[in-house]
């Protein structure tokens, strides 16, 4: 599928979404915990706690923030988050497999023409001759767990390139960070609003775009307990609705930029409250607009992307074999692509 016919397709499941907020009420006031990272690409939850779309679905929403993807799944299995809006993990297929978890829509997507997830490369492994993937033989490639999208990123581009590097587990993005800047490991990929932001400082360098090696990556999806998605369809499917209506917001204003300079302006404001926080708006403002990346319209899936990861999760012996894309996705909430 083109960019254009793509873009056309999503746009018409944004309008089908608007519908269903019009034409559906609201539930009775509920208390929802919801999981997330202080990234860009989380805007849509921001957007849609700030502007009262979560409210107007009745939903009383209570942000968990995590710093990686792993630690957010087991929370929404044990109960101590209802959703969660993060890339899929070894550890969450295998939640999904013991009936604990559900992948219900997709969010942070790569698309063709806009600016996506870079490589990157420290300082001292550029200056010994890391200027490009094809260079990450024998080097140390930063991730968060084994089984992380990180993980499966690097094995991808490592793939793509023939070449082996070490995975280097550092748990924490912020970890991660202060190993990429002190050297102490030689890569690592990451969402545009953090690579961007440290190679302008002058921290790290980039050295390639992850959309060259996984094109049309369904970065991040939404995922609930498995309870919420065949028990509480009505919580989940006001949920997806408000989630969507920030997602609109967003890409309207820094992804397609047909909002207006104003309404960029005060998406930025809004998203700063979240991320880049402890920032001056002034610094924060570049890094934030750097980052913008599609978020499905509509909370689309696109189920060729998962059926890639969860197979090169089955590969790698991270979960087990006979896991099916039915075990970790609930495919009749939204869209399917592919």
């Amino acid at each position: 599928m083109t960019s254009l016919t793509r873009r056309r397709t999503l746009g018409l499941l944004g309008a089908t979404a608007t519908l269903s907020i019009l034409g559906t009420p609201a539930l009775a006031r509920s208390k929802v915990n919801l999981g997330a990272l202080r990234f860009t690409s989380h805007a849509p939850s921001f957007v849609a706690y700030e502007r009262g779309y979560f409210a107007d679905e009745g939903l009383d929403v209570e942000f968990r923030f995590f710093q990686a993807a792993q630690p957010m799944a087991v929370a929404v299995a044990s109960g101590d988050a209802d959703f969660g809006v993060t890339a899929i993990s070894g550890g969450l297929v295998s939640l999904a497999e013991k009936g604990a978890a559900k992948v219900i829509g997709g969010a942070l997507a790569e698309e063709p023409g806009i600016d996506g997830q870079k490589i990157l490369a420290s300082l001292a492994a550029h200056e010994s001759g890391l200027d490009a993937p094809a260079g990450l033989d024998g080097r140390t490639y930063a991730i968060t767990q084994a089984g992380s999208s990180f993980h499966y990123m690097g094995a991808k581009i490592a793939a793509k390139e023939g070449v082996t590097p070490r995975f280097k587990p550092l748990q924490k993005v912020g970890a991660i960070i202060g190993a990429l800047k002190t050297g102490q490991v030689d890569a690592w990929s990451i969402v545009p609003h953090i690579a961007k932001a440290l190679a302008g400082a002058g921290k790290v360098k980039i050295i390639g775009n992850v959309s060259d090696y996984i094109p049309d990556y369904q970065v991040t999806t939404i995922f609930t307990q498995a309870a919420i998605a065949s028990g509480d369809r009505g919580r989940a499917e006001a949920f997806l609705r408000a989630f969507s209506r920030g997602a609109a917001d967003y890409n309207a204003a820094l992804v397609d930029k047909t909002a207006g300079d104003e309404a960029a302006l005060a998406m930025v404001k809004l998203i700063h409250k979240y991320v880049y926080a402890d920032k001056p708006f002034e610094k924060a403002e570049k890094s934030i607009r750097n980052g913008a990346m599609r978020i499905n319209e509509g909370a689309a899936l696109n189920m060729a992307s998962v059926r890639d990861q969860l197979a090169w999760f089955k590969s790698e012996g991270l979960v087990k074999p006979e896991i099916t894309e039915n075990v970790l996705v609930d495919p009749s909430y939204v869209k399917i692509i592919g």
